[in-house]
């Protein structure tokens, strides 16, 4: 989930709801309140870790915070040096997310059916959508990570790609990476400045994800059929984004005086310029999609 969390256009939901744990997560995290505190003193840890599933959820978490501490500087440098391969494996691992989901509706109507649409139009939409400037705003951090979080426990709409929609993308990825080169480093005031940027975000991450588990809990339980088809749409939706093979529309500087891709479309392999790199690209789609079958029986084989 923290790999996938870091790329724009993947979502973390996505892996959590091929690996089976995504309802157990969004009804783990609804059922957090201030009662565990008092639960800690009353009833002691090991009962409070029970009542609350707290091994199961910060066993994830401390998955998804080593993933991202190891993974991000590596995936952004793969995603600058061999962009086409990288997205053509994301490619293939959501092209086989999108049937594993839709497996999971059990009954298709209008309804399901006109939601699906809805929802693929929306998350279309949004990979399409011009990104803002950066603004690095203490409320605009808190709102950044209120956003992005919702998307992360979203199957099929990409975390990572609010926040560069947002423009709060390249401050995120950067306090992390910056964050651990200035204690490595031993420049604690730049620590401080990365740590107050993440600390920021993470105010917003916990409102917005406390929020929005409710109303999926209930969606869960009351419309599932549905909540799985508007699920299913935002992942056909997310393709667009995923297409390997680009065409630059805008450019803009970063914060390193690099020019970097601000907007895009998607072109066939034969219009793009420069080397398709169609065969490798074309087998990396086809480990992806290999992967998540892979992930689906090794789950389904996992103790209940």
């Amino acid at each position: 989930m923290g790999a996938a969390d870091v790329v724009p256009g993947v979502s973390g939901g996505t892996i959590a709801f091929i690996t089976g744990i995504y309802e157990e997560l969004i009804k783990t995290i609804d059922g957090l309140n201030l009662g565990v505190f008092k639960s800690f003193f009353k009833n002691g840890i090991k009962s409070t870790f029970k009542e609350y599933n707290l091994d199961f959820l910060i066993s994830l978490l401390i998955g998804i915070a080593i993933s991202i501490l190891s993974l991000s500087k590596l995936i952004t440098y793969l995603l600058k040096t061999h962009p086409i391969l990288v997205w053509s494996f994301f490619f293939g691992l959501v092209l086989a997310s999108i049937l594993y989901i839709a497996k999971q509706i059990t009954r298709w109507n209008l309804a399901a059916i006109t939601i699906m649409i809805i929802g693929a139009a929306l998350s279309y939409w949004i990979t399409i959508a011009e990104p803002l400037a950066s603004p690095e705003s203490w409320w605009y951090l808190i709102l950044s990570g209120f956003i992005a979080i919702i998307a992360m426990i979203l199957p099929g709409v990409s975390g990572a790609f609010l926040l560069l929609l947002l423009g709060s993308y390249e401050t995120v990825l950067g306090s992390i990476t910056g964050f651990i080169e200035a204690i490595l480093t031993g420049d604690w005031s730049a620590a401080w400045d990365y740590f107050t940027n993440l600390l920021l975000v993470a105010i917003g991450a916990i409102l917005g994800i406390k929020l929005f588990s409710r109303a999926l809990t209930w969606l869960f339980e009351n419309h599932k059929n549905l909540t799985l088809a508007i699920l299913t749409g935002f992942m056909i939706g997310s393709l667009n984004k995923l297409w390997p093979w680009k065409s630059v529309l805008k450019t803009r500087i970063n914060s390193h005086g690099e020019e970097v891709t601000f907007l895009d479309k998607s072109i066939l392999p034969q219009d793009f310029a420069g080397d398709a790199l169609i065969l490798y690209a074309g087998i990396l789609m086809v480990l992806g999609f290999l992967l998540i079958l892979i992930l689906e029986k090794v789950a389904h084989k996992k103790p209940s």
